[in-house]
């Protein structure tokens, strides 16, 4: 009886099936949404404002004019925004269950680690970050590290084999007291705990980086491998033939094979593979940047593990949470969803924000709110890191109902070679012209042509049926560097909103290659990004054109009735005539053309509030004063008497 029941658990049968994760409606959703009607009501009011009042110059109408246009673009973007925030959603996931139900039975996991630099991305950055997935809290003979350096640096190379050598005593050590972050640089540069930290084991682990370190940081000051170190392993060897970073073969290199019975730690526990890989480059031949790269390690990896997960990283950006594989896991084998979800995209957080983050680099919109939200319409775009993917989806897998994720391990699948003999073999795979009239880069794996590569994958993936999911533990799952100068953060931004808005006006955008395909929501939440480049006009004309108008004493912006009043009376005093389009509103403008000068005129008399007109009340209905407007005759030949002749003629009027 109790067999069954943990059967029908574990399949999803019946009644007692518990899911794998939990989706909530994000806090507060109903009060925002109540405040986001409030905020469209304002909006509008304003665009009435602009529409019905109209400046008397026309100096000023003009401005007035781009001002509203200016006003009308901003309205409507905020309405496209609110498809990332309409909608907010929430995930938690029970790893408990995960373990109760497949801890026997968990897929394997294929970790890509891209590099492009040794200069920006200094060698003992990118193993910090290699050496943080190793040690994840998973069964380490079903993962596999691929470190692509796109840099083809014989440096990054030797600091990865320093680190191959470091993990035999760093993976023991970060399961045996479950410490956390598991990146050795993040976590030296943390008090640890001395009550789950013995003091004698951790002084040794410290002494052996810091000896890696020193090694690394020598050979990267001086520019070059010493020989007596480069003799020791093979690999250097392929660094002979290399002309420069953009000009060399394939280089493709397994520092641990977890298939040899002597990869093991200093306990005797399994280790995972490693592999260098820097795929052939030349000039003649596009490489595709980080697309390019992801291409070839996924075909290498299918070659070398072929696991059914993927998780793929920039080297600045380590695993703070241990947890973070089983966390995807919950979403990728749930008994009930996990076959309509494609990848699982966890947050980009920083360790490097300034205090008072001038930059914005903490992209905190993006990761609280516009990710949630769009994980409300069918998932979170792919950002390009941090990211797990179901293998099948991302080389392009068509979403179907009868279909099934298959976490079974399939032995036969798996490759009898000799690792001599499948380097050589695979080394093909990351070749330059291997793709040549091939589907990659158009129908399987990451996209070609456009500078957000991510964001275009992750659409033609929703674009297929499937679904993603954004997840954002307590812990967060990776912790990386930000852009903390003006400079790298206009060239980042301007990748951002140069590549999105290329993406909206392509046949892959949201709304040609998106319609029908995906939820309405879904397409305008896409198009927030594809926006800011347009966005701009419009903000660069609202921060300039107005100070510029209020240095010169004109304000473009709505002001109280008595400043409006004042404004217009002091602007046509200054001018020293009245606007002709004022002058033909009133009858008694007319009565100036007949005026010779200030003492030669008729008598001017004009009726501007008659009391006795019912129409003749305030805002509140009630009867208003007579107002009267009075110039008595003046000729030259005539005395005036000055104001006791004034004021005869005032007596005399009755209205």
């Amino acid at each position: 009886m109790f067999k069954r029941e943990r059967e029908m658990e574990s399949t999803g049968e019946g009644e007692g099936y518990l899911p794998l994760f939990e989706t909530k409606e994000a806090k507060g959703q109903n009060a925002y949404r109540l405040f986001s009607l409030s905020r469209f009501v304002g909006i509008i009011m304003v665009w009435v404002y602009r529409i019905t009042y109209t400046p008397v110059e026309l100096e000023q109408r003009w401005a007035w004019i781009f001002l509203f246009l200016a006003e009308l673009w901003f309205g409507l973007y905020w309405v496209v925004t609110q498809s990332n925030r309409w909608n907010s959603v929430c995930r938690y996931t029970f790893k408990d269950r995960l373990s109760n139900r497949f801890e026997d039975k968990l897929p394997g996991v294929d970790i890509f680690v891209c590099t492009a630099d040794p200069t920006i991305e200094p060698p003992m950055m990118v193993i910090n970050t290699v050496l943080s997935v190793m040690a994840y809290n998973y069964p380490t003979e079903k993962l596999s590290v691929y470190l692509s350096d796109d840099g083809g640096s014989d440096l990054t190379f030797y600091a990865l084999l320093e680190a191959s050598h470091f993990a035999k005593h760093w993976i023991p050590f970060c399961k045996k007291f479950n410490i956390e972050p598991r990146s050795p640089a993040a976590y030296f540069s943390t008090k640890a705990d001395p009550l789950l930290v013995d003091s004698n084991a951790l002084s040794s682990i410290k002494k052996l980086y810091d000896e890696m370190e020193y090694r690394i940081e020598t050979a990267t000051k001086l520019g070059r491998i010493p020989e007596d170190i480069r003799i020791k392993h093979k690999g250097f060897s392929e660094w002979d033939s290399v002309s420069s970073p953009r000009d060399h073969q394939t280089i493709l290199q397994v520092l641990i094979d977890r298939r040899n019975p002597s990869a093991v730690d200093i306990e005797g526990g399994s280790m995972p593979t490693l592999v260098y890989l820097a795929r052939e480059k030349r000039p003649n031949h596009p490489h595709n940047f980080k697309a390019g790269a992801m291409n070839a390690l996924i075909r290498v990896s299918s070659k070398i593990s072929n696991e059914k997960i993927i998780l793929n990283i920039d080297c600045d950006m380590y695993s703070n949470n241990s947890d973070t594989v089983r966390d995807s896991l919950c979403f990728f084998m749930d008994e009930r969803k996990g076959h309509e979800i494609a990848f699982v995209q966890f947050p980009q957080c920083f360790i490097n924000i300034t205090k008072n983050d001038i930059y914005g680099g903490s992209l905190t919109v993006i990761t609280k709110v516009d990710l949630p939200g769009l994980d409300g319409y069918g998932g979170p775009l792919y950002i390009g890191t941090g990211c797990f993917h179901n293998r099948e989806t991302l080389c392009g897998r068509k979403y179907s109902k009868e279909y099934k994720f298959d976490y079974r391990e399939i032995v036969e699948d798996k490759v009898q070679e000799s690792m001599t003999e499948l380097e050589e073999t695979t080394k093909i795979l990351a070749d330059c012209t291997f793709e040549k009239g091939t589907q990659w880069g158009k129908e399987m794996g990451l996209k070609y042509g456009c500078p957000v590569e991510d964001v275009i994958t992750g659409l033609s993936i929703h674009c297929r049926g499937w679904k993603s999911v954004y997840c954002n533990p307590t812990r967060k799952g990776f912790l990386g560097v930000a852009p903390v100068t003006l400079a790298q953060t206009l060239v980042q931004h301007k990748r951002w909103a140069e590549g999105n808005f290329q993406l909206l006006l392509s046949k892959f955008g949201p709304f040609s290659c998106g319609l029908g395909r995906i939820k309405l929501g879904h397409q305008l939440a896409y198009c927030v990004y594809g926006l800011w480049a347009p966005n701009c006009l419009a903000t660069l004309y609202y921060n300039v054109v107005p100070p510029l108008y209020l240095l010169k004493g004109i304000s473009l912006f709505p002001m109280k009735l008595y400043e409006e009043m004042e404004h217009r009376i002091e602007t046509t005093s200054k001018l020293g005539r009245i606007p002709e389009d004022i002058r033909i509103k009133h009858t008694g403008f007319s009565e100036w053309d007949s005026v010779s000068s200030p003492r030669d005129h008729q008598t001017i008399l004009q009726v501007l509030i008659g009391r006795r007109n019912p129409s003749a009340v305030d805002i509140d209905g009630v009867p208003l004063p007579t107002l009267v407007y009075l110039a008595r005759a003046k000729r030259p030949s005539h005395p005036h008497n000055f104001k006791a002749g004034a004021t005869p003629f005032v007596v005399t009027i009755h209205v």
